[in-house]
């Protein structure tokens, strides 16, 4: 379970941020973590929620049991203003990166950072994570000009998007911590299991909400 100094710093807006709030608790007492809400156009109307254990891990069959938790929720509360089709998922290999701890547990790896408020008039950042100092992310910049500090120092209140680089470094990386995507054939709650490409993550899918 997230503490209260490892909160989420990237959150939804509108739809997204309203199923968020109704999820996140629930998600949570399942000693969950939330990583992110979006909604789309596929399917018609889908609403994905990733989510993980602590350690980073997400197997099919805890997709499933966050999906049997949160699916009364959501529809007691009722977010979402049309039918849908309610996604669980793992946050995939290239992952998004919300919390503080996300910038520790992938130092070394290669990220896409965009902040919602310019530093030194620069919004975009891809380099290499080094880790949290003080408040900040602290990112590598291989493509620097010279001359010019080849270490970003990005205030983690002023984080808009990030996530990591799909690399063959980053896939053996996660293979061997067990937080990529895992295939899983089992399905013994009743739900219905869609093993995604590795990028997205582990999938179980439940019925269309009406």
């Amino acid at each position: 379970m997230a503490n209260q100094r490892d909160k989420r710093l990237i959150t939804e807006n509108g739809v997204a941020a309203r199923v968020a709030a109704v999820v996140e608790p629930a998600i949570e007492d399942l000693g969950f973590n939330l990583v992110r809400v979006k909604i789309s156009a596929e399917n018609g109307c889908t609403v994905q929620i990733m989510a993980e254990r602590p350690d980073g891990t997400m197997s099919v069959n805890d997709c499933a049991t966050v999906s049997r938790a949160i699916s009364p929720v959501l529809d007691l509360e009722d977010p979402v203003p049309q039918a849908y089709h309610l996604e669980i998922s793992s946050p995939g290999i290239d992952r998004p990166l919300v919390r503080a701890s996300d910038f520790e547990r992938w130092a070394g790896y290669e990220a896409k950072v965009e902040m919602a408020v310019p530093l030194d008039g620069r919004k975009r950042f891809r380099g290499f994570i080094r880790g949290v100092e003080d408040g900040h992310a602290v990112i590598d910049l291989p493509d620097v000009k010279e001359g010019l500090d080849p270490i970003a120092r990005l205030p983690l209140t002023d984080l808009a998007e990030a996530h990591l680089v799909l690399t063959d470094n980053l896939i053996r990386e996660s293979l061997r911590r067990g937080s990529a995507p895992a295939d899983d054939d089992e399905d013994d709650n009743n739900t219905s299991v869609e093993p995604a490409p590795q990028p997205r993550g582990t999938d179980a899918d439940t019925s269309t909400k009406e």
